[in-house]
């Protein structure tokens, strides 16, 4: 089985300030901000949904393409990709565009300023779901606009079930785009925060949305998650990491687990707890890319973490 996972490709660019925004932003000059932060410390990363995605299911082994489009300063990204295995196969390079880039600024408190300039992701739906058999499964994850509504369409035509993951890409949408990824996907996956958006926004609660699809799941960080289907609710544990280093990306690498599961037919409980610990291996990493591990590794610790093995 291989799977397509849609969504953004992107340069993560990654500063630290080391004060608090709240010390330099005059309340009563908001409406006139004017200001500066000297951020001595700088890291450039490899991500977005689909390449994180693309990378965590490589480490298990599985085989999964990430589609999107990029620009023409991809070719650092493109060799890394090339050195951990992950297929261009389904990424076009639009040659008068940038890469997609997300200029993030954060503080000692952890807040964080970003700036995202979406560059060759408003050309995504220029890359089409291939229907001539070569994928069986998707996802659906952040992307731009254009590019989302016509790869639900794309894989509801060609018969690929798939998981629709709204994420960060939420204020593009209004209450009947949400209808029709429902209607479309076969899973439906977001984050407690998204959840709640996404019920308001449909006036769905999470049960009524898992009978319109064959699984509803809801992550909530360190207290794990939530699965919804066939009438039940199954709570899947958290994973206590080894450390609380960078939570950027523990969502793709979650979603990865969720892919593995499908593909190989495990039982939900299973599934959300292959999730579960990827996101936990995650975290304690910087940047969203730079983690690794073995197929048999990453089996001893799920048998040390949860007391059994999986096929």
């Amino acid at each position: 089985m291989a799977a397509l996972i849609c969504g953004s490709l992107a340069y993560d660019t990654v500063m630290v300030f080391p004060g608090r925004f709240k010390d330099h932003i005059l309340p009563d000059k908001i409406h006139m901000l004017n200001v500066a932060f000297l951020a001595p410390t700088l890291r450039r990363y490899f991500g977005g949904c689909a390449g994180n995605i693309a990378y965590n299911l490589k480490l298990l082994d599985a085989e999964g393409y990430a589609c999107g489009a990029v620009g023409h300063d991809f070719d650092p990204y493109a060799k890394w990709m090339d050195a951990t295995g992950m297929s261009m196969r389904h990424v076009r390079v639009i040659d008068d565009e940038y890469t997609a880039q997300a200029y993030i600024t954060t503080d000692l408190d952890d807040n964080q300023i970003t700036a995202f300039h979406p560059g060759a992701m408003n050309h995504s739906h220029s890359v089409a779901v291939p229907a001539d058999g070569s994928i069986s499964i998707g996802i659906l994850a952040p992307d731009g606009r254009d590019g989302m509504l016509t790869h639900a369409e794309q894989f509801a035509r060609a018969g690929i079930p798939f998981i629709f993951d709204p994420g960060q890409a939420m204020p593009l949408f209004g209450p009947q785009d949400f209808e029709n990824f429902i209607d479309l996907a076969s899973w439906v996956t977001v984050n407690d925060y998204e959840g709640q958006l996404l019920q308001e926004r449909v006036g769905l609660s999470a049960e009524r949305i898992a009978e319109r699809v064959k699984a509803y799941i809801v992550t909530r960080g360190a207290e794990g998650s939530l699965v919804y289907c066939d009438g039940r609710m199954i709570e899947i544990p958290a994973v206590r990491p080894d450390s609380v280093q960078d939570p950027t990306g523990c969502g793709d690498a979650y979603r990865a687990g969720l892919l593995l599961g499908l593909m190989r037919g495990m039982d939900w409980e299973t599934t959300g707890r292959i999730a579960s610990l990827m996101g936990a291996i995650k975290i304690a990493h910087v940047g969203t890319q730079h983690h690794s591990y073995s197929l048999q590794e990453f089996g001893d610790r799920f048998h040390a973490a949860f007391g059994y093995r999986f096929d």
